[in-house]
């Protein structure tokens, strides 16, 4: 399998990490997963929520395994690849260089990251420089300009 590309080896060891870690922990639950729930409802409903728990295990035992090995090298629907660089003012009249990237915290250096599936990753699809942005935050909608915006090459 080939790995995919643009990880850098610190997000590549802390997602190995991370999957070693849902690997086992979806190994304790599987002997559980097996009992008979002849108990009561309590019993059956604990049984149930173990069966969800396992199930979002494998989700992102699933999703972690893509990013390992190339099977998500796929953009984002949003248009905005990996490893565009964008420089927003914001409001307040602050500036910041931000990257692009696939997985959150994929950056090797200080530089800002986002990903291209935020709110703001969506909001800066399909713009340019000079356009002003609206995005949703945690305390409501924000805006932004655009004072450069560099695809990668």
């Amino acid at each position: 399998m080939t790995s995919t590309p643009g990880l850098s080896p610190a997000t590549r060891a802390r997602l190995e990490r991370e999957l070693e870690q849902l690997r086992q922990q979806r190994a304790a639950l599987a002997p559980r997963l097996g009992d008979d729930p002849l108990g009561d409802s309590a019993d059956q409903a604990d049984l149930l929520e173990r069966a969800e728990v396992a199930s979002r295990l494998d989700r992102r035992i699933s999703e972690v395994t893509d990013l390992l090995h190339g099977a998500a090298t796929v953009e984002p629907e949003t248009g905005l690849p990996s490893g565009t660089r964008v420089t927003l003012r914001f409001d307040d009249g602050s500036t910041e260089d931000m990257l692009v990237v696939g997985v959150a915290d994929e950056a090797e250096d200080d530089t800002s990251t986002l990903t291209a599936d935020s709110p703001l990753g969506h909001a800066i699809a399909d713009h340019q420089e000079g356009d002003t942005i609206t995005y949703r935050t945690p305390r409501g909608e924000a805006t932004a300009d655009i004072v450069s915006l560099v695809l990668p090459k």
